[in-house]
């Protein structure tokens, strides 16, 4: 059993939860591996239908670990390439993991961990919650997250937040896009659920299409070939087994065959 984190399952949903809040949740190379591990892992359950990413104690996660950034500090260009590249896969397996995923954010979150909550599909927040890209402040730079961290709070806020190294609170988060909702502490929980009934009532492969569809689309110039591949992708779906069932029960007013 891990000392780092934890996954359980309960019916269509998977929960992983970091589980070390006497550092924050900070990660280090051993926890980098784990997370990755743990996503590919129920990624690949069939019975799983959404995937809640979440952590225990004051702080969702506070970036790196310090007794892993005192071992980089010592470390050659090619150790830092190749420990850098764990992290940016762990960073594209959340991403791309073909379940929906639901940042559950309990706490402040530092530097890297920008980076857990981006990659993930949607983020619900605490108001009490404290954001921090705070790279520069060490003489570093954001950029193995930035991909993930700037498509969820778009370029202008991360050229502020990223220069500056300010700490912003859950309703500024809100504001520039990078949580989708804030809430009490004691409705956190009631928040995630919402979302996860919505996302465990809707077709399970109209929803793994919907994810690749958003992958595929975003930040592409809208041209022929993305026009052709659109209409592609909703003719495959509609003429698909779920798709059709969809549609039929919509018209015959009753529940879909997914739902049981």
């Amino acid at each position: 059993m891990s000392q780092n984190l934890s996954i359980t399952q309960s019916g269509a949903v998977a929960r992983i939860t970091l589980t070390q809040p006497e550092v924050r949740n900070a990660f280090s190379d051993e926890v980098i591996a784990e997370i990755t591990a743990a996503f590919q892992d129920v990624g690949a359950r069939p019975d799983v239908r959404a995937v809640v990413l979440g952590a225990e104690g004051p702080a969702f996660c506070a970036g790196a670990n310090l007794n892993w950034m005192r071992r980089m500090a010592d470390y050659t260009r090619g150790e830092n390439l190749a420990d850098a590249a764990k992290l940016a896969e762990m960073l594209r397996v959340i991403y791309e993991c073909p379940k929906p995923t639901i940042a559950r954010v309990q706490g402040d979150v530092y530097a890297g961990g920008m980076g857990l909550v981006a990659a993930c599909d949607m983020a619900v927040a605490v108001d009490t919650a404290g954001f921090c890209l705070s790279e520069v402040k060490l003489g570093l730079i954001p950029a193995t997250i930035s991909p993930y961290v700037i498509r969820a709070m778009g370029a202008r806020a991360a050229q502020r937040y990223f220069l500056t190294a300010e700490r912003f609170d859950a309703a500024e988060a809100l504001r520039i896009g990078f949580v989708h909702e804030v809430v009490a502490v004691d409705l956190l929980d009631a928040k995630v659920d919402a979302l996860l009934k919505a996302l465990t009532t809707a077709s399970p492969h109209a929803v793994r299409a919907c994810k690749k569809l958003v992958l595929d689309v975003a930040e592409r110039e809208i041209n022929a070939g993305l026009i052709a591949a659109t209409v592609e992708g909703i003719a495959d779906i509609r003429a698909s087994e779920e798709g059709r069932e969809g549609v039929q029960s919509f018209l015959q007013k009753r529940k879909p065959a997914w739902l049981g």
